[in-house]
C-alpha cells in the first residue's frame, strides 16, 4: 500500500527519531497502535488501531478516527454513541510505530462501548491462584457511565471470540 504523500518516507533511523516530519510505521496489515488518554486524569481509556486514513483523519478533524480491526473498516469514535474523543494531544513515539492520543470525551466522559468510563474497567489479580484455575479479575468501576443498549441499540457489538 503506498504511503500517503502528507506521511514521509522512513529514510533513516536519523530521520525517524529525531527529525521533524511525520514517517510512521505501519504493521504488514497497515496499521499502527494506539493508547488513548483522558486529557485531564491520564486515565488510559483505550488501546486501538490506525490505517493511514484514520491518523490523517484524526489530525485534520482533531477527533479520534480509528481502524477498526473486528468490522475491518474506518470508524471515528462516538459516531454511532456521540461520546466523540476531541483531540487535545497527540504524539508519536521514538521509533514512530505507536501513537498516543489525550482526549477530552463528549457527553458522559466514557469510552467503552460495555458503557464504563474506560475499557480498562478490570484488573488482573497479581495473588496466586489455585493451581489450574484461570486468573481472576478484579472489577474497578463500580457502576457504567451509560446503558449500551440505549445508546447502541441494534448495532452489531464489535467484540469478537
Amino acid at each position: 500500500m503506498p504511503q500517503p504523500a502528507r506521511l514521509a518516507r522512513r529514510l533513516s533511523v536519523e530521520q525517524v527519531e529525531e527529525g521533524l516530519v511525520l514517517a510512521p510505521k505501519f504493521d504488514r496489515d497497515g496499521l499502527i497502535p494506539v493508547v488513548t488518554t483522558d486529557a485531564h486524569s491520564g486515565e488510559v481509556l483505550m488501546v486501538a488501531a490506525m490505517d493511514a486514513e484514520a491518523l490523517l483523519r484524526t489530525v485534520d478533524t482533531r477527533e479520534a478516527h480509528y481502524w477498526s480491526r473486528s468490522r475491518q473498516c474506518l470508524w471515528k469514535k462516538g459516531a454511532t454513541s456521540g461520546l466523540v474523543q476531541e483531540v487535545v494531544d497527540l504524539r508519536i513515539d521514538d521509533d514512530q510505530d505507536a501513537v498516543w492520543l489525550r482526549v477530552r470525551v463528549r457527553g458522559s466522559g466514557a469510552s467503552c462501548h460495555v458503557g464504563y468510563r474506560s475499557c480498562f474497567y478490570r484488573s488482573i489479580s497479581l495473588e496466586p491462584g489455585e493451581a489450574g484455575r484461570p486468573i481472576a479479575l478484579r472489577q474497578e468501576e463500580a457502576a457504567k457511565v451509560f446503558d449500551p443498549v440505549d445508546v447502541y441499540g441494534d448495532a452489531p457489538n464489535p467484540t469478537r471470540l
